[in-house]
């Protein structure tokens, strides 16, 4: 392999790192959206299941207090109605009982009044409740309208980012040959993006580790890509510009 054809790959593999970590900037700040995105959603969606929750237990509530205000009224009748047979009641055993009678009925009509103030005291407080939670969940709703609009647009960008740069990503490797290619990948995934380091001063500036002379030296040959014995990453130098 010609110095001219090692310098082209070493030029390659350097843009195609660039690039990679490019993307992965791009992909990390997507994600960070993403998750603002789902986090917000999940607020909304946190205070709606309270608001909903609510007007459930306000409508239960509420059909409980019908109820009791139908039993009230029901029972109010029958007290008119005895009340309306005292008259014409002929023995003292029968009008006791129906005294009897209205005064059970009045005080039964007591309990279900009690019943039915502390219903709507009940109803009041959820009330009050839903109240404060449809304020949070219009103010979540209203901020998150706008944000979404925004981060809907930016993400647009970056996939527009990503589709440009993934593009340019697929040229440049195909041009690299398929081994030094495989390094290349497999270096990135196990090497946290760095793959192509730089050698300067007899070291790898990947692990720091100082290289054999030799193989540092024939760095400068440029004959073939070589790898750091230590790391494995692929290896380059900046040649001083001649005068």
């Amino acid at each position: 392999m010609g110095e001219k054809k090692v310098q082209e790959k070493i030029q390659l593999l350097k843009e195609l790192q660039e690039l990679d970590q490019d993307l992965n900037k791009t992909r990390q700040e997507r994600q960070i959206l993403e998750t603002e995105q789902a986090e917000q959603q999940a607020a909304i969606d946190r205070v709606q299941a309270m608001v909903d929750s609510l007007t459930a237990d306000i409508e239960a509530l509420q059909a409980e207090r019908r109820e009791l205000a139908l039993a009230l009224t029901q029972e109010k009748d029958a007290v008119e109605k005895a009340e309306g047979r005292l008259p014409g009641i002929k023995t003292q055993k029968e009008y006791v009982a129906v005294l009897k009678e209205i005064d059970t009925a009045k005080k039964q009509n007591k309990d279900i009044q009690e019943k039915i103030d502390a219903k709507e005291g009940e109803i009041e407080a959820l009330e009050r409740d839903k109240e404060e939670k449809d304020g949070e969940l219009a103010a979540l709703n209203e901020k998150g309208s706008e944000r979404t609009a925004e981060i809907s647009e930016a993400l647009a960008g970056f996939d527009r980012t990503l589709s440009e740069e993934g593009k340019k990503h697929e040229a440049l490797l195909k041009e690299l040959p398929t081994p030094i290619r495989k390094r290349y990948q497999l270096l990135l995934d196990r090497r946290g993006g760095v793959a192509v380091v730089e050698a300067r001063n007899g070291a790898c500036l990947g692990c720091n580790m100082h290289l054999p002379p030799q193989l540092f030296n024939s760095l400068f040959l440029a004959q073939e890509v070589q790898t750091c014995p230590h790391c494995n990453r692929l290896l380059y130098v900046e040649k001083e510009p001649v005068s």
